[in-house]
Protein backbone atom coordinates (compact mmCIF):
# COMPACT_ATOMS: atom_id res chain seq x y z
CA UNK A 1 0.00 0.00 0.00
CA UNK A 2 2.90 2.51 -0.06
CA UNK A 3 3.02 5.60 2.38
CA UNK A 4 0.24 7.58 3.12
CA UNK A 5 -0.47 11.06 4.25
CA UNK A 6 -3.88 12.16 6.32
CA UNK A 7 -4.09 15.94 6.11
CA UNK A 8 -6.69 16.65 9.03
CA UNK A 9 -5.49 13.61 11.08
CA UNK A 10 -6.87 15.31 14.41
CA UNK A 11 -10.72 15.68 12.60
CA UNK A 12 -13.63 13.29 13.14
CA UNK A 13 -12.13 11.41 9.82
CA UNK A 14 -8.87 11.74 9.50
CA UNK A 15 -8.11 10.25 13.11
CA UNK A 16 -10.33 7.27 11.97
CA UNK A 17 -8.31 6.73 8.84
CA UNK A 18 -5.07 7.15 11.04
CA UNK A 19 -6.02 4.54 13.55
CA UNK A 20 -7.07 1.70 10.83
CA UNK A 21 -3.99 2.17 8.43
CA UNK A 22 -1.99 2.10 11.96
CA UNK A 23 -3.64 -1.14 13.02
CA UNK A 24 -3.14 -2.46 9.90
CA UNK A 25 0.55 -1.79 10.35
CA UNK A 26 0.65 0.29 7.19
CA UNK A 27 3.48 3.01 6.74
CA UNK A 28 1.39 6.22 7.81
CA UNK A 29 2.11 10.21 8.51
CA UNK A 30 -0.51 12.68 10.31
CA UNK A 31 -0.30 15.69 9.10
CA UNK A 32 -1.43 18.15 11.53
CA UNK A 33 -0.94 21.76 12.66
CA UNK A 34 -1.00 20.38 16.07
CA UNK A 35 0.44 17.22 18.11
CA UNK A 36 -2.39 14.63 17.55
CA UNK A 37 -3.66 13.13 20.57
CA UNK A 38 -3.02 9.47 21.42
CA UNK A 39 -1.01 9.38 18.50
CA UNK A 40 -0.35 5.73 17.63
CA UNK A 41 3.17 4.24 17.99
CA UNK A 42 3.77 3.49 14.31
CA UNK A 43 2.54 6.28 13.06
CA UNK A 44 4.86 9.51 12.12
CA UNK A 45 4.24 12.98 12.70
CA UNK A 46 3.89 15.71 10.51
CA UNK A 47 3.49 19.11 12.28
CA UNK A 48 3.28 22.20 9.80
CA UNK A 49 1.79 25.74 9.78
CA UNK A 50 -0.45 25.31 7.11
CA UNK A 51 -0.07 29.37 6.31
CA UNK A 52 4.22 29.16 5.75
CA UNK A 53 3.36 25.78 3.85
CA UNK A 54 1.21 27.21 1.38
CA UNK A 55 4.33 29.11 0.62
CA UNK A 56 7.12 26.81 1.06
CA UNK A 57 6.21 23.69 2.46
CA UNK A 58 7.28 20.64 1.15
CA UNK A 59 5.82 16.85 1.97
CA UNK A 60 7.87 13.55 2.39
CA UNK A 61 7.65 10.82 -0.51
CA UNK A 62 3.96 9.31 -0.30
CA UNK A 63 1.80 6.63 -2.56
CA UNK A 64 -1.51 8.22 -1.77
CA UNK A 65 -2.89 11.39 0.41
CA UNK A 66 -6.70 11.40 2.42
CA UNK A 67 -7.58 15.30 2.54
CA UNK A 68 -9.80 15.30 5.57
CA UNK A 69 -9.23 18.59 6.40
CA UNK A 70 -11.95 21.15 7.02
CA UNK A 71 -13.98 23.55 9.48
CA UNK A 72 -17.20 25.09 9.36
CA UNK A 73 -17.95 28.93 8.78
CA UNK A 74 -18.68 29.78 12.54
CA UNK A 75 -15.40 28.20 13.97
CA UNK A 76 -13.56 29.79 10.77
CA UNK A 77 -15.62 33.21 11.82
CA UNK A 78 -15.34 34.28 7.87
CA UNK A 79 -16.19 33.06 4.82
CA UNK A 80 -12.84 34.31 3.76
CA UNK A 81 -11.25 32.37 6.61
CA UNK A 82 -13.79 29.19 5.73
CA UNK A 83 -12.16 29.01 2.58
CA UNK A 84 -8.68 29.54 3.33
CA UNK A 85 -9.04 25.97 5.48
CA UNK A 86 -11.62 24.31 2.53
CA UNK A 87 -10.08 25.47 -0.37
CA UNK A 88 -6.82 26.56 -0.29
CA UNK A 89 -5.21 24.47 2.50
CA UNK A 90 -6.53 21.27 0.90
CA UNK A 91 -5.45 22.36 -2.36
CA UNK A 92 -2.06 23.53 -1.94
CA UNK A 93 -1.86 20.11 -0.03
CA UNK A 94 -2.91 17.96 -2.76
CA UNK A 95 -0.66 19.88 -5.57
CA UNK A 96 2.53 19.32 -2.81
CA UNK A 97 1.21 15.43 -2.57
CA UNK A 98 1.34 15.23 -6.58
CA UNK A 99 5.25 16.25 -6.28
CA UNK A 100 6.25 14.15 -3.69
CA UNK A 101 4.87 11.03 -6.08
CA UNK A 102 1.33 10.66 -4.76
CA UNK A 103 -0.87 8.69 -7.80
CA UNK A 104 -4.03 8.32 -5.45
CA UNK A 105 -6.21 11.34 -3.82
CA UNK A 106 -8.90 10.50 -1.41
CA UNK A 107 -10.89 13.62 -0.72
CA UNK A 108 -13.71 14.57 2.26
CA UNK A 109 -16.53 16.56 0.16
CA UNK A 110 -20.16 17.02 0.86
CA UNK A 111 -23.09 16.11 -0.23
CA UNK A 112 -24.76 18.57 -2.61
CA UNK A 113 -20.86 19.91 -3.66
CA UNK A 114 -21.43 21.99 -6.53
CA UNK A 115 -19.35 25.12 -8.26
CA UNK A 116 -21.88 26.64 -9.47
CA UNK A 117 -24.40 26.14 -6.60
CA UNK A 118 -25.29 29.30 -4.90
CA UNK A 119 -24.47 28.11 -1.46
CA UNK A 120 -21.13 29.09 -0.35
CA UNK A 121 -20.26 26.03 1.69
CA UNK A 122 -21.49 23.40 -1.36
CA UNK A 123 -19.90 25.59 -4.01
CA UNK A 124 -16.33 26.16 -2.44
CA UNK A 125 -16.33 22.16 -2.14
CA UNK A 126 -17.29 21.74 -5.56
CA UNK A 127 -14.48 23.91 -6.63
CA UNK A 128 -12.14 22.13 -4.73
CA UNK A 129 -13.41 19.20 -5.87
CA UNK A 130 -12.28 20.32 -9.46
CA UNK A 131 -9.41 22.08 -9.07
CA UNK A 132 -7.99 18.55 -7.38
CA UNK A 133 -9.36 16.84 -10.67
CA UNK A 134 -7.13 19.11 -13.04
CA UNK A 135 -4.09 18.29 -10.88
CA UNK A 136 -3.53 14.34 -12.60
CA UNK A 137 -3.32 12.18 -9.75
CA UNK A 138 -4.19 8.86 -11.01
CA UNK A 139 -7.19 7.93 -9.36
CA UNK A 140 -9.05 11.09 -7.20
CA UNK A 141 -11.56 9.32 -4.85
CA UNK A 142 -14.53 11.78 -3.68
CA UNK A 143 -16.70 11.22 -0.74
CA UNK A 144 -19.73 13.16 -0.66
CA UNK A 145 -21.18 12.25 2.93
CA UNK A 146 -24.27 14.20 4.29
CA UNK A 147 -24.01 14.78 7.91
CA UNK A 148 -21.23 13.11 9.62
CA UNK A 149 -21.87 11.32 13.31
CA UNK A 150 -18.52 9.94 15.44
CA UNK A 151 -16.57 10.63 18.71
CA UNK A 152 -15.69 14.16 18.01
CA UNK A 153 -12.82 15.99 20.42
CA UNK A 154 -15.00 19.12 21.24
CA UNK A 155 -18.50 18.52 22.03
CA UNK A 156 -21.14 20.76 19.64
CA UNK A 157 -24.74 21.17 21.16
CA UNK A 158 -26.09 21.83 17.86
CA UNK A 159 -24.78 18.62 16.59
CA UNK A 160 -26.15 16.65 19.88
CA UNK A 161 -29.84 17.75 18.49
CA UNK A 162 -28.65 16.90 14.62
CA UNK A 163 -27.78 13.64 15.75
CA UNK A 164 -31.00 12.90 17.92
CA UNK A 165 -33.14 14.34 14.08
CA UNK A 166 -30.96 12.39 12.06
CA UNK A 167 -31.47 8.75 14.11
CA UNK A 168 -35.14 9.83 13.31
CA UNK A 169 -35.22 10.55 10.01
CA UNK A 170 -32.79 8.24 8.40
CA UNK A 171 -35.26 5.32 8.08
CA UNK A 172 -37.46 7.41 5.72
CA UNK A 173 -34.21 8.16 3.47
CA UNK A 174 -34.79 5.59 0.86
CA UNK A 175 -34.02 5.20 -2.39
CA UNK A 176 -32.46 8.18 -4.64
CA UNK A 177 -32.85 9.88 -1.00
CA UNK A 178 -30.89 7.49 1.14
CA UNK A 179 -27.72 9.66 -0.32
CA UNK A 180 -28.54 12.46 2.70
CA UNK A 181 -28.78 9.72 5.89
CA UNK A 182 -26.39 10.56 8.49
CA UNK A 183 -22.83 8.51 7.61
CA UNK A 184 -21.04 7.04 10.69
CA UNK A 185 -17.09 8.57 10.72
CA UNK A 186 -15.68 4.63 11.37
CA UNK A 187 -17.69 3.19 8.40
CA UNK A 188 -16.74 6.45 6.21
CA UNK A 189 -12.94 6.03 7.14
CA UNK A 190 -13.09 2.43 6.73
CA UNK A 191 -14.48 2.33 2.65
CA UNK A 192 -11.59 5.27 2.07
CA UNK A 193 -9.22 2.90 2.94
CA UNK A 194 -10.53 -0.10 0.85
CA UNK A 195 -10.97 1.87 -2.20
CA UNK A 196 -7.63 3.87 -2.10
CA UNK A 197 -6.87 1.28 -5.05
CA UNK A 198 -9.98 1.15 -6.66
CA UNK A 199 -9.63 2.13 -10.81
CA UNK A 200 -7.97 4.98 -12.13
CA UNK A 201 -9.85 8.61 -13.14
CA UNK A 202 -12.47 9.92 -10.60
CA UNK A 203 -14.75 8.39 -8.20
CA UNK A 204 -17.37 9.35 -6.30
CA UNK A 205 -19.01 7.43 -3.42
CA UNK A 206 -21.91 7.95 -0.86
CA UNK A 207 -23.82 6.62 1.76
CA UNK A 208 -24.96 3.89 -0.35
CA UNK A 209 -20.79 2.68 -1.03
CA UNK A 210 -19.94 2.64 2.42
CA UNK A 211 -18.77 -0.79 3.99
CA UNK A 212 -21.03 -1.67 6.97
Amino acid sequence: MGTSIIAGSSGLIGKNILRQLCAQKRDVIALSRRPVANLPRNANELIIDFDSFLEDGLLPKCDNIFICLGTTIKIAGSQENFRKVDFEYCLSIAKKAKESGAQTLSLVSSIGANSSSKNFYLRTKGELEEAIQDLGFLTVNIFRPSFLVGERSEKRMAEKVAIKFAKIIDPFLIGSASKYRSVNAELLAKTMISTKNSKPGVNYYFFDDLLR
